[in-house]
């Protein structure tokens, strides 16, 4: 059997033990974080372009396929699925979803498509802007000079 430690005389034991608490209500609570000043928001301009595009890709996933569905049906003939012959829009859409699930990409550019039409529509008129000339002045902004009183020509001057 091995004996204790020795004791150094410099540490002095606690004069009393340590308890902690039993109870949770007698433990010390720890402050919450403080709530931010003010709620993240999103700039205006940000706020509508999401509204947009969301409303797009909403229109992609469901009125698009629905549009395919009223074609196809006038053009081509009723929808068949699976044994149906005279399957309804609600099997097109099923079948288009099950399409997007599996990652087709025809299926995806249809759901897309609106959105990325929209898209490549700003792209072009952003382009087409920022080409010299692209702006083009309007008749009343070319005049030089302080316009005249109304019903003056400009002959007479």
């Amino acid at each position: 059997m091995s004996s204790p430690p020795p004791r150094d005389p410099a540490v002095r034991p606690p004069e009393r033990p340590l308890q902690l608490p039993t109870d949770i209500r007698a433990m010390p609570r720890v402050p919450a974080p403080a709530p931010p000043a003010m709620p993240l928001r999103l700039p205006p301009q940000m706020r509508r372009e999401l509204i947009v595009y969301g409303v797009l890709l909403l229109f992609g996933l469901i009125g698009v396929p629905l549009l395919i569905w009223v074609g196809g049906n006038r053009v081509l003939g009723p929808y068949t699925h699976d044994q149906s012959n005279r399957a309804g829009p609600l099997a097109l859409l099923q079948d288009f979803f099950l399409g997007l699930l599996h990652g087709s990409a025809v299926f995806w550019v249809v759901a897309l498509g609106p959105a990325a039409l929209v898209l490549l529509v700003r792209l072009f008129i952003r382009l087409v802007r920022a080409m010299p000339g692209g702006e083009r002045e309007m008749p009343s902004a070319r005049r030089s000079g302080p316009p005249g009183p109304p019903g003056a020509s400009r002959r007479g001057r």
